[in-house]
């Protein structure tokens, strides 16, 4: 995808690719802020389609959170920084937003992400019975780490509130 990369180091890479999105994003983001309420009846937000709605919507219930997260979909992440421009977003929390979200990308594209998204769809295409099979297995395999770990913390901070009950008790038994 990007072989003027090939045979760099990693650090290169990623900080190329972070660079990369991070440059675009803040111009899709600008363009936003020029366009402002004109957007909607424009030839670019016709281009885009409903994704610009959707990210309109989202960008004004949840602002940073759906700028970060839109780095890891492909084809919202453009409607999303130019909602958040044309929703005039505080610049400050936009950039902040931005950053992580382009750290993000840079890791998914930089470890071979899309390289995993091209195999499976790859596999999806000859036998989409077993590419189905194994994202309900990776689906699983993450769901389970989830509440395993959820069940880990609860365990953690049901441990140290009763530590602290105990040395309450022990404080009044004095």
């Amino acid at each position: 995808m990007y072989g003027f990369l090939d045979g760099m180091p990693y650090a290169v890479v990623f900080f190329s690719l972070f660079g990369i999105v991070a440059a675009r994003a803040l111009a899709t983001y600008g363009i936003g802020r020029l366009i402002g309420s004109g957007l909607r009846g424009s030839r670019l937000a016709r281009r885009v389609g409903p994704a610009l709605g959707r990210a309109e919507a989202l960008i004004g219930r949840y602002g940073p959170p759906v700028v970060t997260l839109s780095f890891a979909t492909v084809g919202f992440q453009t409607a999303a920084n130019l909602a958040a421009g044309a929703g005039r977003m505080r610049l400050v929390r936009y950039v902040i937003a931005m950053l992580a979200g382009a750290v993000l990308w840079a890791l998914i594209y930089s470890l071979g992400g899309m390289a995993v998204v091209a195999g499976w769809w790859r596999l999806f295409t000859r036998s989409p019975a077993l590419a189905i099979a194994v994202a309900v297995v990776a689906v699983a395999a993450v769901a389970a780490m989830i509440v395993y770990r959820a069940r880990v913390r609860r365990r953690r901070r049901e441990r140290v509130e009763g530590d602290v009950s105990k040395s309450v008790d022990a404080t009044e038994a004095r």
